[in-house]
């Protein structure tokens, strides 16, 4: 296929692949992007519902322990608290109302604990150097982070404030075990992707972390600002994927309650729940490709075939043109030697009735036979003339019997010489009993003296002819003439029967052919050259047998 014609299929080709794909793939990338929309807004509220959720019963628990301390110290006087025994008393209630109550102690305004209860030996401890005392002196309550102390298991203690006079003050201190808290977090039902924990306001784990590890171990991430009235949802990409952080603020406590969710990549999760719509996309892509690259082929095929239709039209319009033009060069050239040829026939004429009429003349049968020369010189220009009129205008056609293998002897008898010369084998392969033709003898001794001629060029000296005639079933014989010479190149093959075309450089007219061509139609038959460079070449003329048979008419009449 031509360049152009490539170019052309291209363009069709991606033009129309891009307007119907393009269609297909923005509905495909619209779909995924609100997939990935969907799969955030699930994920968040799944997050969120277990934020919310966690963070209310933490704050309810917490806050129930609180305001059950602050009731007792509200009620109860130092005086009527100022006994292991009553804490005893008073523990075991707290426990059996609320539970998570670890140990109960009353401490004075020197951070010394005068009295206490529980399963530690803490009575007369003194706390002024710890930093929840002075909170508690300064703001009336403290609830501390997770510790392991002296217990050396995680709790967290809830401490309150309570004036008796000016500068004289108790203060209550409750320790709460963090089996409590993590009871909360622990009965939320989650999944491999989920994470739950609590840390402090310094990033320190309160609660054991499936993703971060043991309690006390210290987060990766910075620790989440403000605000502390609402809770916050943020997703990021890490290492391991997408994360969805929330995060909140448990109130009255030092705590951060966390839950991360690990998510797979928004677009892996897209492939894996809508394969249908990758399928769909494969297939219509792959029947819009197929349907645009067939159809663009077609249409190429169809465009360089109009394109040919077009340049033969043009070609045979020239053609016509320059055999019209070639009609009036032969009549004038026709003209122009026929009447010098007339001269020379009547005089040669004249010479020949004194030679016959003078008896005694010296010579008297040499000029005879010379001048007999020149008339049959004359008439073979006549002749020659005669067919190069009829090239341009209609010739009647003369009809006679003719047998072809004597023509062809004929024919080839006028090579004779040359032949002998180039030591050129000819050979005859002729079938028996063939038919004699009804045909015109002198334009077809043309037509093969003309390829004979041709063939005897195209081979080296040594060189070898071979001419066969066969009979056909559709009453016609085939001649076919095979040298072994140079041969024809493919496309010099295709204008051989042109006029004035010639492979023979300055030697050549580029006429023989052409007339060859002419002739053959007009005598009813067909011809036909077939060659292989470097080979040789085969010309293969059809003629019909009897006169009924020859068309009647030629495109060159």
């Amino acid at each position: 296929m031509l360049p152009q014609y490539r170019r052309l299929r291209r363009n069709v080709i991606l033009v129309t692949a891009v307007v119907a794909l393009v269609p297909l793939v923005v509905l495909t990338t619209i779909n995924f992007w609100q997939d990935r929309e969907t799969f955030y807004i699930e994920n968040n509220f799944a997050v969120s519902e277990i934020l919310s959720n966690t963070k209310r019963n933490l704050e309810s628990v917490i806050e129930e322990r609180r305001s059950a301390l602050a009731l007792l110290v509200r009620e109860q006087t130092y005086d009527e608290l100022a006994s292991d025994s009553v804490l005893a008393v008073t523990l075991g209630n707290l426990n059996e109302s609320f539970g998570g109550f670890v140990d109960l102690g009353l401490i004075d305004p020197m951070g010394r604990q005068l009295f206490y209860t529980g399963p530690y030996e803490l009575k007369n401890h003194v706390y002024t150097e710890d930093s929840w005392f002075h909170e508690v002196v300064f703001r009336g309550g403290h609830v501390s982070d997770m510790f392991m102390g002296h217990r050396n298991f995680p709790h967290f203690v809830i401490a309150l404030k309570r004036e008796r006079a000016p500068g004289d003050f108790f203060i209550i201190r409750a320790t709460i075990d963090m089996e409590l808290v993590n009871h909360q977090l622990y009965s939320v039902n989650l999944d491999r992707f989920t994470d739950v924990f609590i840390i402090n306001q310094t990033g320190v784990l309160q609660t054991e972390s499936v993703f971060y590890g043991p309690v006390l171990s210290e987060v990766e991430f910075a620790v989440p600002p403000g605000p502390r009235n609402r809770e916050v949802i943020d997703v990021a990409e890490s290492e391991n994927g997408f994360l969805v952080k929330g995060y909140a603020f448990i109130g009255g406590t030092p705590f951060i309650l966390m839950v991360i969710k690990r998510l797979q990549h928004p677009l892996s999760h897209w492939l894996s729940k809508r394969s249908y719509v990758i399928w769909f996309l494969l297939v219509s892509a792959t029947l819009i490709l197929t349907v645009v690259i067939y159809a663009a082929n077609h249409v190429a095929k169809r465009l360089r075939d109009a394109d040919r239709r077009r340049v033969q039209a043009f070609h045979d319009m020239e053609y016509t043109n320059k055999m019209a033009t070639i009609g009036r060069m032969s009549a004038g050239v026709a003209h122009e030697i026929n009447n010098p040829m007339a001269i020379i026939n009547e005089k040669a004429g004249l010479i020949k009735d004194i030679i016959d009429f003078s008896e005694n003349s010296p010579q008297r049968d040499k000029i005879s036979g010379l001048v007999g020369s020149i008339l049959s010189s004359v008439d073979r220009c006549s002749r020659v003339t005669h067919r190069l009129l009829g090239f341009a205008k209609r010739m009647d056609i003369s009809h006679e019997q003719i047998d072809l293998k004597k023509l062809l002897e004929e024919v080839v008898s006028f090579q004779q010489t040359e032949i002998t010369h180039r030591d050129i084998d000819i050979n005859y392969e002729m079938e028996d009993n063939l038919p004699q033709i009804e045909s015109d003898r002198n334009q077809l001794q043309q037509v093969f003296l003309n390829i004979i001629n041709n063939a005897i060029a195209a081979i080296d000296d040594g060189g070898r002819i071979d001419i066969s005639v066969a009979g056909r079933e559709d009453d016609s014989v085939v001649i076919a003439i095979t040298d072994n010479g140079t041969g024809i190149s493919e496309e010099n093959l295709e204008h051989i029967f042109e006029p004035f075309f010639s492979t023979k450089g300055r030697f050549g007219t580029g006429l023989g052919l052409s007339i060859t061509h002419n002739i053959v139609e007009k005598l009813g038959g067909a011809i036909n050259a077939h060659s292989i460079l470097g080979k040789g070449t085969r010309f293969t003329v059809t003629l019909p047998i009897k006169r009924s048979s020859v068309l009647k008419g030629s495109p060159h009449e």
